[in-house]
């Protein structure tokens, strides 16, 4: 059993899968690679001056593999649903139990709909400011979330703020993934 499943691997979903992998929980990242960061070129982005969509991506993944999570590269989930100790998530290959799921599946949000997550009037997941649903352990960020005003940065905010809500509970207090430059050495 994985503590954490990622639907989706664009800014939301690898930044949610950084935090949490990086923190100790299991994850999983399931990711079809349909984000339109493919079409994106980052030219304000906090503290990168230039980078490509296609690269972003790269470093992203990267990031998230050195942290420890399994990334399901290609793996599409077809089904979660609720289950005695959080929820199942269903893809062609197999069946995986998770604690928590969160839900950056761009502006496909059906998934999260027959989970029970309720929507707003345009359609997005209902969420509040930790990116937390209506749904106990399911969360939704990045296009999932938002109708408009999304951008890379939006997103991977609302992956973080996801990933340390979890960690939050996971942890019995508020958790905040600080470092500094001792850790870097």
């Amino acid at each position: 059993m994985s503590d954490v499943a990622v639907i989706g691997g664009g800014p939301a979903g690898l930044s949610a899968a950084l935090f949490t992998a990086k923190n100790g929980l299991d994850t999983v990242v399931f990711d079809t690679d349909g984000t339109a960061m493919h079409a994106a070129h980052l030219f304000n982005y906090l503290g990168i001056k230039s980078i490509d969509g296609d690269e972003f991506l790269e470093v992203a993944r990267e990031q998230v593999d050195e942290q420890g999570a399994e990334r399901k590269q290609g793996e599409e989930v077809t089904n979660v649903e609720e289950s005695d100790d959080g929820f199942t998530v269903t893809t062609e290959n197999g069946e995986y139990d998770v604690t928590y799921v969160v839900f950056t599946t761009g502006q496909s949000r059906d998934m999260a709909e027959a989970l029970g997550c309720e929507l707003n009037d345009n359609g997005t997941v209902k969420t509040d400011s930790d990116s937390a649903t209506t749904v106990e352990n399911a969360y939704a960020a990045g296009w999932t979330a938002r109708s408009d005003k999304i951008q890379a940065a939006i997103s991977v905010g609302g992956g973080a703020a996801a990933g340390l809500d979890i960690l939050s509970i996971e942890k019995g207090r508020a958790f905040h993934d600080f470092d500094t430059p001792d850790d870097a050495e």
